[in-house]
């Protein structure tokens, strides 16, 4: 399966949500492609012919680990996109405009106190607690799907080599 590796990262950059939509789209056919694949080795390995639920079973277990690598991407994208509390961009919408030089009051400009100091650093604590949760909930799927593929593959290679025999 082909992922663009940097779609995200450039839609991040360019802001163009109709191509990273479109990359979205295309990878979720692959991914339901390869889904289909999957069950129908499922379907194989519990053939009477091979009377391998044990590999089955793994191969359930793989799905399963996509769908929470899949989730904790996303939430990544999420958080990435949402930026860290302290750099997010302020937009001046509700800001008031007045006189004759249309002179610039910004709603934005406040005396920090130390409860403010406690919400701001609270939030970035926040922020960052979600995101290595999200990476690490990521490394442990894709380490759990490396894992279970391995087992496969060398269930399948004995399997090879018994009619071989």
């Amino acid at each position: 399966m082909h992922v663009p590796i940097g779609a995200f990262q450039d839609f991040l950059v360019s802001g163009a949500e109709a191509a990273y939509q479109q990359v979205c789209s295309q990878i979720t056919t692959e991914f339901n492609d390869c889904s289909k694949q999957i069950l129908n080795l499922e379907l194989l390995f519990r053939s009477p012919k091979h009377c391998r639920e044990d590999l089955a079973k793994l191969l359930q277990a793989v799905q399963a680990q996509e769908k929470q690598k899949l989730h904790m991407t996303a939430q990544l994208q999420v958080l990435k996109k949402a930026g860290r509390p302290s750099e997010r961009v302020i937009t001046h919408e509700q800001c008031q405009f007045a006189g004759r030089n249309h002179q610039h009051h910004c709603v934005h400009v406040r005396e920090i106190s130390v409860a403010d100091g406690l919400a701001d650093a609270e939030a970035e604590f926040e922020y960052n607690a979600a995101l290595n949760e999200a990476i690490k909930g990521v490394q442990d799927a894709v380490s759990a799907i490396n894992e279970y593929i391995e087992e496969v593959r060398y269930e399948i290679d004995d399997m090879q080599a018994g009619e071989l025999k």
